[in-house]
């Protein structure tokens, strides 16, 4: 069974910076890419960035020029990098893993919690 955990959620000051972490567990194959959305209760889920096993990547308008994000395609983790936080940015961050071929999947984490807050 395939699971995803986040980690490194929490509270940070505005201007602050974080990194959450997205650790895969079980066995997976074809993974396409991953990524972060995120959550605020009673809004849409949005995109933050998601990076393709080639390199590629694409981010949220309110990610671009202050999140970076990474992954390790041996051991499937994928690191979101946040800088000068705000405290729009304040939401539950929730990982994905996409696979392809016939028996293409989506994955989801539980979600790591990011409070920006004095």
């Amino acid at each position: 069974q395939v699971q995803l955990v986040e980690s490194g959620g929490g509270l940070v000051q505005p201007g602050g910076s974080l990194t959450l972490s997205c650790t895969v567990s079980g066995a997976v194959r074809n993974v396409v890419a991953m990524g972060w959305y995120r959550q605020v209760t009673g809004k849409d889920r949005e995109l933050v960035a998601v990076i393709a096993n080639n390199g590629g990547t694409t981010f949220g308008d309110s990610a671009k020029g202050r999140f970076s994000i990474s992954m390790d395609n041996v051991k499937n983790t994928v690191t979101l990098r946040m800088n000068s936080l705000k405290p729009e940015d304040t939401a539950t961050y929730l990982c994905d893993l996409v696979t392809g071929g016939q028996d293409s999947r989506v994955y989801w984490g539980k979600g790591t919690l990011v409070t920006v807050s004095q």
